[in-house]
């Protein structure tokens, strides 16, 4: 076996970039043959190895994906970026060693993705507030995990101002302002934010979750409760499957993919089931 270790120089301030480099060295113990490339140096090579292990986060795993979104390959992905919440989807707090014996001893299985204006995504799309918070940390100097993203919600609380939307798919179409827009393929974002808890990865389906407009005071009484993942039953909020959907506005949409931000007037999602290939 030859294994492609992909990692991101920028990825957790170094810690990818370590983090690769402790995996090659448990690998050469067991006499596996591996190879590390840096995020400069992906190139088509990559498909000649038999697997990909991918060290970062959730952002490097979204740059990896869309620029091999035909790949085939098996991949996975270890725990190195300040954003983990896929890595959380797939293994849980499993350790890098116990990760390694588990990948090693196991076979690839479908993973859904999606598709957002001709962008790749595994997590999901965080639309209005959500995408507001992702546009406040570009090139910030990340904290780890949930703390930078707390601190930009918290800025947001206050002053964010929902706007109209019309979020359209074959189940139903809603108009009006909403606070945020998720179209989810994985359970959680922004560090252990569950917005989706009962999303899976491989069941062909978007979880969509629409809230409502609330009030600064609600935004913080109910931020709690969605961190939790308990919101679903709240008369706020409009939670419903589907593989296909679209939302437009007449302003201009703040949205991110799997936290990498893109904005648009109209963003047209839709469902590839099974489209990658997963070690977990």
């Amino acid at each position: 076996m030859q294994i492609a270790i992909a990692t991101n120089t920028l990825a957790g301030s170094g810690k990818a970039v370590k983090l690769a480099a402790a995996i090659q060295e448990i690998l050469q113990k067991k006499q596996i043959i591996s190879q590390i490339f840096t995020e400069k140096e992906w190139d088509k090579s990559i498909y000649d190895f038999d697997q990909i292990w991918i060290t970062g986060g959730d952002g490097t795993l979204n740059y990896f994906i869309n620029q091999f979104h035909d790949i085939k390959k098996p991949l996975c992905i270890f725990k190195g970026g300040t954003g983990n919440d896929f890595h959380a989807l797939l293994y849980g707090k499993t350790e890098t060693h116990s990760q390694i014996e588990h990948i090693l001893h196991s076979v690839p299985k479908p993973i859904d993705a999606g598709l957002c204006n001709e962008r790749y995504f595994l997590n999901g799309v965080g639309i209005g507030f959500e995408g507001a918070v992702a546009r406040s940390l570009q090139g910030v100097n990340k904290w780890g995990g949930k703390t930078s993203f707390m601190l930009s919600i918290l800025k947001h609380i206050l002053f964010y101002k929902e706007q109209e939307y019309i979020v359209a798919s074959a189940e139903k179409t809603v108009e009006g302002k909403m606070l945020m827009i998720s179209i989810a393929n994985g359970t959680r974002y922004g560090g252990g934010f569950y917005v989706a808890p009962l999303a899976k990865p491989d069941d062909g389906l978007f979880d969509a979750n629409l809230v409502k407009p609330l009030t600064p005071l609600k935004r913080l009484r109910y931020l709690p409760v969605i961190e939790k993942g308990k919101h679903l039953g709240l008369s706020i909020v409009d939670y419903y499957n589907t593989t296909a959907i679209t939302v437009k506005s007449k302003q201009l949409i703040q949205s991110h993919l799997d936290g990498e931000y893109l904005e648009s007037n109209e963003l047209k999602i839709t469902m590839l089931p099974g489209h990658f290939n997963f070690i977990f």
